[in-house]
């Protein structure tokens, strides 16, 4: 069996046909499927991305000195977390990094690899790219004896928006410990928390103090308009972190000159996040309102970029149907995280103010 017969289809070519019955809408469609920033990117980033676009040489894997600093002063200010700055690692946006970590940590056939019930689909496809077994849980103890090399949290989660407590964090590192595992944490979202705090898995009341078997995996692609960037990094255990930047060394793993540039201005700028961050919280706000007044009901949904919504009538595919036809709405069905997602649809807040309000004024129609 080839490698990418191993892996399952695109997740956006899945729904591809609910986007083409969205776009028959007369005033098109509002596309609130997928994550992706529509805001501009700060003029601080983009000054920065031009001054540093005369780099003709190669970009250190590791990164400059300047955006380490930046990084580690941003997780102490926001975050009250403290890493060296020798600790950070770039990358070429989390999502590669998510996708290759089970290799360059070395799983194969007979290790496993645990992650979220509900999940982002990525995480599974890494344990696919590296034969690794994946086993989707929220509880560890159905991993059994099985040699589990590799565990994933996600807080706050995509697609539901929950946040995981302190206490459970806490467990889950000390029990990834006693069996020698990696316990890697996407906190892509973990500065959007509406109705909790989030809290890294770096914190000190989580992993008391050391970083030991620890990793937690930063995006500046939702806090600063960066997708297109592809601008992220990596930080915790020492030794972790020495290892995959050695392989990333030998691979060409670079972050680019100016994109790391663009990364140590962001970084070292509150004021445009706290501004993305108002934006979020209003498209969110009106959204909810909306979307409840119509007959659907909110689950989680306390932090991050997403509402995790259920019909009472409908599955998340028909659902999601209905919107596209008769709204022209376009949301993604929950099972594609996983079967227990069945019932519901998430619902992203990056869309245009403009497109919110058609998204609005589309459902009041629909009202029961």
């Amino acid at each position: 069996m080839t490698l990418a017969a191993r892996l399952p289809a695109f997740t956006w070519d899945r729904i591809a046909p609910l986007g083409e019955k969205a776009g028959l809408h007369p005033d098109g469609a509002v596309d609130l499927s997928m994550g992706t920033p529509v805001d501009p990117v700060p003029s601080v980033i983009r000054e920065a991305l031009a001054a540093g676009s005369d780099a003709p040489g190669y970009p250190a894997t590791w990164g400059t000195a300047a955006l380490r600093t930046a990084a580690a002063g941003w997780l102490a200010r926001s975050l009250s977390v403290s890493v060296s700055p020798d600790d950070v690692l770039p990358v070429i946006g989390t999502k590669e990094f998510i996708a290759s970590l089970p290799v360059m940590l070395g799983l194969g056939p007979g290790d496993v690899m645990v992650y979220p019930e509900l999940a982002y689909p990525t995480y599974d496809i890494g344990a696919r790219l590296a034969g690794a077994t994946a086993v989707a849980s929220d509880s560890l103890l159905s991993a059994g004896p099985s040699r589990v090399r590799l565990v994933w949290v996600n807080s706050p989660s995509n697609p539901t928006g929950r946040v995981l407590p302190v206490e459970h964090l806490r467990k889950v590192v000390s029990w990834a410990r006693e069996r020698g595992a990696v316990v890697a944490s996407d906190e892509c979202y973990i500065t959007l928390g509406w109705e909790a705090a989030p809290v890294s898995v770096l914190h000190p009341a989580v992993c008391g103090g050391p970083h030991d078997g620890v990793l937690a995996v930063h995006s500046l692609s939702k806090r600063s308009n960066l997708a297109g960037y592809r601008a992220g990094f990596v930080t915790g255990d020492p030794a972790l972190v020495a290892e995959l930047l050695a392989i990333r060394k030998q691979a060409g793993m670079m972050v680019p000159g100016p994109v790391q540039a663009a990364m140590t201005a962001a970084l070292s700028d509150e004021a445009h996040a706290a501004a993305q961050r108002e934006r979020y919280a209003q498209r969110r706000s009106v959204l909810r309102a909306a979307f409840t007044a119509a007959g659907w009901s909110a689950e989680h949904s306390e932090a991050g970029l997403y509402l995790w919504l259920t019909h009472p009538d409908h599955d998340c595919w028909s659902a999601a149907e209905l919107l596209a036809a008769q709204s022209g709405i376009l949301v993604t069905p929950g099972s594609v995280y996983g079967p227990s997602g069945a019932r519901h649809v998430r619902v992203a807040l990056t869309a245009t103010d403009e497109r919110v309000a058609a998204a609005v004024s589309r459902l009041a129609a629909l009202s029961p």
